[in-house]
């Protein structure tokens, strides 16, 4: 019973890195999304920029404008982190054995990683659907079709497209987390490695406001850069699964990489990297502030980390 007590813990605490990175990150996820819907199509360029989509929200929609969607997004990736965190430790743990070596090990952590990955796609891809189409939307939208809620989208998508419009982008999503997470979890294991055997000193060990200072510095800087690893590594098919889940033309390739084929005809390397300003920005603090709700959600709970 105890085993299966510590694979609960893991899971709740997945579902508290998923809460906090939606509550930092959605805002930016917005004007990543429009950008990618509406700065790749043959018509040429609907914002200048990052900075100049995030103001056209603001003016048309207001703050409620950067958090369309949200409700879907709370839902699917508080699920989706809490079984990504939760079967990526089991899985770490599994392979890993009994061993007590603390260092990373690739062997460990890549499929861990990837496999976790892969398995929630199959979640996300609903959920960043409904997403996305609630996001485009405004005075630019790129459906017919208004959306009110992500009930609504997923119930009209259902209508239209059957239930395999629900899981339009699957391809792309799958591919994008699974090679994505693993390029996360490696920069992580080893950045937060290597950092804990740098400052794992006397000095940070004479009071309790330094070793958490200590444990919060190092979660936010492993988490970060993890995060940015994670899109530089993956935004192109970001990319393309933005087009497949937006695009009104139901004859549209779902292959993603005839979709980034074609962006690329269309917009150039900058086509496929369109909304990496935005991406880059929220992918700092949102994955920090998920790193560092799972690490101590983790230690609340008692759960033993390397």
């Amino acid at each position: 019973m105890a085993g299966a007590g510590d694979a609960a813990k893991e899971y709740a605490a997945g579902c508290a890195a998923g809460i906090a990175q939606v509550a930092v990150g959605h805002p930016f996820d917005t004007v990543k999304v429009k950008l990618q819907a509406h700065n790749t199509t043959a018509h040429g360029k609907v914002y200048r920029n990052a900075f100049h989509c995030t103001r056209r929200i603001l003016v048309e929609e207001g703050m409620r404008g950067l958090y369309k969607g949200a409700s879907s997004s709370f839902i699917g990736i508080a699920v989706e982190s809490s079984l990504f965190f939760g079967t990526y430790s089991q899985a770490k743990q599994l392979l890993k054995g009994k061993s007590e070596d603390g260092r990373p090990q690739l062997q460990v952590i890549i499929p861990s990683a990837a496999c976790s990955g892969a398995m929630i796609s199959c979640i996300l891809t609903p959920t960043e659907l409904t997403k996305c189409r609630l996001q485009v939307q405004g005075k630019h939208a790129m459906h017919a079709a208004r959306y009110s809620s992500p009930l609504d989208c997923a119930m009209k998508t259902l209508q239209s497209e059957g239930v395999r419009g629900l899981f339009r982008g699957g391809l792309a999503t799958l591919f994008r987390e699974a090679v994505g997470n693993a390029v996360f979890f490696c920069t992580y294991e080893y950045s937060r490695y290597w950092m804990h055997s740098y400052l794992d000193s006397p000095l940070f060990s004479g009071g309790n406001h330094l070793v958490l200072a200590k444990d919060v510095g190092i979660g936010i800087t492993s988490g970060g850069i993890s995060g940015m690893a994670f899109w530089t590594a993956t935004l192109p098919l970001d990319v393309a699964k933005t087009i497949i889940q937006t695009d009104p033309d139901p004859h549209l390739s779902r292959n993603p990489f005839q979709i980034l084929s074609m962006v690329y005809k269309r917009a150039g390397m900058g086509g496929c990297y369109a909304g990496l300003g935005p991406t880059l920005a929220r992918a700092f603090p949102a994955n920090a502030a998920a790193i560092v709700a799972w690490e101590y959600s983790a230690k609340i709970l008692g759960i033993r980390r390397d």
